[in-house]
């Protein structure tokens, strides 16, 4: 899954968002991930910030639903935050926190089908009566004789 787009840098939520490079920006640090001693003098970490507030890219009730959604990743400025640092490289980090922004807008997005409450079938409800009294009975034949009536 590829999201930015090659030629402008453009990363493409779905058909209708495109978030513009612009709105993003990227912060690297020394990540305490693997690498061994390669850790303690390369930048590879990388956290990813849009800048939710002040976005075109997106609707007003568009960022309203991100809000509620992700407000945990969401700061006190309306900047989102994705932090990467499982890969060894700047650019796999790079590319893993676009991946993930991505994938974060994508459910934050998407609106769940309202569920249509339906009646039980004449059927069904007998089926379910039928269990009640067989497992009565059962249980009833595991009574010890005389006991309890």
């Amino acid at each position: 899954m590829i999201t930015p787009d090659d030629s402008s840098g453009d990363v493409i939520v779905d058909e209708f968002v495109r978030i513009p490079a612009d709105d993003l920006r990227f912060v690297f640090s020394r990540s305490s991930g693997p690498g061994g001693q390669n850790v303690n003098k390369v930048n590879t970490r990388v956290t990813l910030y849009f800048d939710l507030h002040h976005t075109e890219a997106l609707t007003d009730a568009q960022k309203r639903r991100i809000r509620t959604q992700l407000r945990t990743r969401i700061g006190k400025d309306g900047q989102m935050r994705v932090v990467s640092s499982r890969h060894r490289t700047q650019a796999a980090n790079r590319r893993s926190a676009t991946e993930r922004l991505v994938e974060l807008l994508e459910s934050a997005l998407h609106r769940q089908r309202q569920r249509v409450p339906t009646q039980a079938t004449r059927s069904s409800r007998k089926r379910r009566l039928d269990n009640k009294t067989r497992r009565s009975n059962t249980k009833q034949l595991r009574r010890r004789p005389g006991s309890g009536e």
